[in-house]
C-alpha cells in the first residue's frame, strides 16, 4: 500500500510539474505573438525560443519563431524552425506551404519540388512546380505546365520570360523568339531579356531587329563588356550599317589586337556583306602579323575579285593554296564565314 502510495505521489508530482512548465511555456508563447504584433520581432523570437526550451514539441512556438526570423530576414534561423516543425507534424500545412517557398527561393528545387506536390493550400504551388522543373531542366514537363499557367495568366511576365527560356533550351528557336517577344512587352525594364531577345534574333539572321533589341538593353543599363560590343557590331555589320559596325568591331580588335579568330571573323562579316574594301583591311592586319597567314591572303584574294580585279586576286588565292593546301577544295568559291 505503502508503495502504491508513494508511486502515486509521484505521478501527481510529475504531472504537476510538466503543468507548471506547459504553463510556462504558454505564457512565453503568448509574450513572443504580442511582441511580435507590435512588430518587436527581435524580442518576440527570444520568446518564442524560451517557449521552445521549456516545450521542445511546441508546434505553433516553431511556426511563430520561424515568421519573427523570416520578418528580420533571418532566413536560416527560418528554414531551421519550420523543418522543425514539419518534423514534429509532418501534415501541417502552414508549415509545408512555407517550407515550399524556403526552398524554392534557396534553390534547393527537388526539395521545393517534393513540398509543392503534397501542399494543398499554396496558392502558387503550379507556378512552383513548373519553375522547378525548369531549373532542373526537365524541359519536356516544364513546358505543358508553363504553357497552361501562360495561357491562364497571359500577363505573367516571369512565367511568359520562362517559358521563352524554356523553348531556348530545347532548342526550339522559332517558339522562343515569340514569347521573348511577348515577355518584353509585358516588362519592358529587363535589359538581360532584351539581350537574350538580340541574341535569338541574330541566330536567325534577323539582324535588324537583334540591333534593336540590343540597344534597348544597353538603354536598360546592360552592361557594354566585349562580348555585346561583339555581337551589337556584327549585327550592325549584317544588317548593312558598315559604319557602327566598324566603329565597334575596329575598337573591340584594338582591345584584343591578338586575336586572329575575332579579326577573321570580322573581314569574313565584311566580306559577306559584301564591303569588299573594309573586308580587305581586317585582312591585311592578319597579313601584318603574319605574312604566310594563307586563310587571311585567300580571303583578300576573294575581296578583289569582288572588286573586278579577277586576275589579280585568282593568283593571291593560287599563292594562299601554296602556304596552306587545305584551302585548295575553296579555290573559285567564296570564302565561308569565319575562315
Amino acid at each position: 500500500m505503502k508503495k502504491i502510495l508513494a508511486l502515486l505521489s509521484v505521478t501527481a508530482f510529475a504531472v504537476s510539474a510538466y503543468a507548471q512548465i506547459s504553463d510556462s511555456s504558454q505564457f512565453y508563447f503568448q509574450k513572443g505573438l504580442e511582441e511580435k504584433k507590435a512588430k518587436r520581432y527581435l524580442v518576440s523570437s527570444n520568446y518564442f525560443a524560451k517557449s521552445i526550451q521549456l516545450n521542445p514539441r511546441f508546434v505553433e512556438a516553431y511556426i511563430e519563431s520561424g515568421y519573427a526570423n523570416n520578418e528580420m530576414r533571418k532566413t536560416d534561423a527560418a528554414k531551421a524552425d519550420f523543418t522543425k516543425a514539419l518534423e514534429l507534424d509532418s501534415q501541417n500545412e502552414t508549415v509545408v506551404k512555407e517550407l515550399t517557398n524556403i526552398y524554392f527561393n534557396y534553390r534547393q528545387y527537388q526539395n521545393a519540388l517534393d513540398l509543392a506536390q503534397k501542399c494543398k493550400t499554396c496558392s502558387n504551388k503550379d507556378k512552383i512546380i513548373a519553375m522547378c522543373y525548369y531549373y532542373m531542366e526537365d524541359y519536356g514537363k516544364a513546358e505543358k505546365l508553363l504553357l497552361s499557367l501562360a495561357n491562364k495568366n497571359p500577363k505573367d511576365a516571369e512565367i511568359v520570360y520562362t517559358l521563352a527560356s524554356n523553348y531556348l533550351a530545347m532548342g526550339v528557336e522559332p517558339k522562343a523568339i515569340n514569347w521573348y517577344e511577348n515577355a518584353v512587352l509585358l516588362d519592358d525594364k529587363k535589359s538581360k531579356w532584351f539581350f537574350e531577345l538580340g541574341l535569338l534574333y541574330s541566330n536567325n539572321n534577323n539582324y535588324k531587329k537583334a540591333v534593336v533589341a540590343y540597344t534597348k538593353a544597353a538603354d536598360l543599363g546592360f552592361t557594354r563588356g566585349n562580348d555585346f560590343n561583339e555581337n551589337l557590331g556584327f549585327a550592325y555589320v549584317y544588317s548593312g550599317d558598315f559604319e557602327n559596325g566598324d566603329k565597334l568591331l575596329s575598337d573591340l580588335v584594338n582591345r584584343r589586337p591578338g586575336d586572329k579568330e575575332l579579326i577573321r571573323d570580322v573581314a569574313a562579316a565584311f566580306y559577306d556583306s559584301k564591303n569588299y574594301d573594309k573586308a580587305l583591311d581586317f585582312c591585311q592586319k592578319l597579313l601584318e602579323m603574319d605574312m604566310k597567314d594563307g586563310k587571311a591572303l585567300y580571303q583578300a584574294g576573294l575581296c578583289f575579285q569582288k572588286k573586278g580585279m579577277v586576275e589579280r586576286g585568282m593568283q593571291m588565292c593560287d599563292k594562299a593554296i601554296e602556304l596552306d593546301p587545305s584551302l585548295a577544295g575553296l579555290k573559285s568559291k567564296k570564302l565561308s564565314p569565319g575562315m
